[in-house]
């Protein structure tokens, strides 16, 4: 008997996790005929485990690459491919709708737009979700696909709330995010508030945005770990002050991208900020 727990991490995170606990002990029986599987996106899966689960852990791990943009799209071309028959109008159909769907694949905006959502979703079944659901929005008098059915696909695929609080914040607040951003883009382990106050007054030196304090730059990060676009990295320092503990940031590069355009209080500068390290 094989038991295969999809999205694995879920079970993990479970109080007790007597589930895989139960499931583990029983693999120790050599009597036993089973074999469990877990399947998760979570590289940290198996960190996630109590230390009397991960003792009966095999710890065998085999680690699978995310489909490529290409390998996407070659699985695109080939599920837009339509059954044949007899029929000649049918016939004329299919290789009408196989044509156009070719020309849409190849243009920019539905390239983009698949290489954002894999961004945030690496499973392949996850895409071919977006092109079952883009299929769903097909219009009956055409017939045919077209990239605004794409793009309605991915929003209903992936809700943002976060980018709904990104339009909503400050600008002290995204300046203190793209701040963050800018040190992990250079790969800068660890930073806190200091590191990152240290970080947005480079821009201050540029006299291009507002000027403010470093006490007013505390209040918009404790806002941000309020909203939780923020998160400390563990909970071992709750003793600490809040300036010097490790934090983490919880947005990603395009959410950030996507923030920026959506905030009307944006100015120019934080957006070149964003994108070119030359501006120091």
């Amino acid at each position: 008997m094989i038991f295969v727990l999809d999205e694995f991490d879920l079970f993990a995170q479970r109080s007790k996790q007597s589930l895989l606990y139960n499931l583990l002990d029983l693999m120790q029986s050599s009597s036993s005929q089973a074999a469990l599987i877990g399947v998760s996106s979570r590289l940290d899966a198996d960190q996630l485990l109590e230390k009397r689960v991960r003792s009966r852990f095999s710890h065998c791990k085999l680690l699978f690459l995310p489909p490529s943009t290409d390998d996407i799209f070659s699985l695109y071309d080939r599920l837009f491919l339509l059954p044949v028959n007899q029929c000649s109008h049918w016939q004329k159909f299919s290789e009408d709708f196989k044509e156009k769907a070719s020309v849409v694949l190849q243009q920019g905006s539905v390239k983009q737009l698949v290489d954002e959502f894999m961004s945030m979703e690496v499973s392949g079944q996850r895409c071919v979700d977006l092109l079952f659901r883009a299929l769903c929005e097909l219009n009956p008098q055409s017939g045919h696909i077209s990239p605004a059915q794409f793009k309605v696909a991915s929003a209903n695929l992936t809700p943002q709330p976060k980018l709904e609080i990104l339009t909503d914040v400050s600008v002290l607040e995204l300046c203190l995010l793209v701040a963050m951003y800018r040190l992990e883009a250079r790969e800068v382990e660890s930073y806190n508030f200091n590191t990152v106050f240290k970080e947005y007054k480079r821009l201050e030196e540029h006299n291009t945005c507002d000027v403010y304090s470093k006490q007013c730059a505390l209040r918009a990060f404790e806002h941000l770990l309020e909203r939780e676009l923020i998160v400390f990295k563990d909970s071992s320092g709750l003793g600490n002050m809040l300036e010097v503990r490790p934090i983490k940031l919880l947005v990603s590069r395009h959410e950030i991208d996507k923030g920026l355009e959506g905030n009307i209080s944006c100015p120019t500068i934080l957006r070149q900020w964003r994108t070119h390290e030359t501006i120091k």
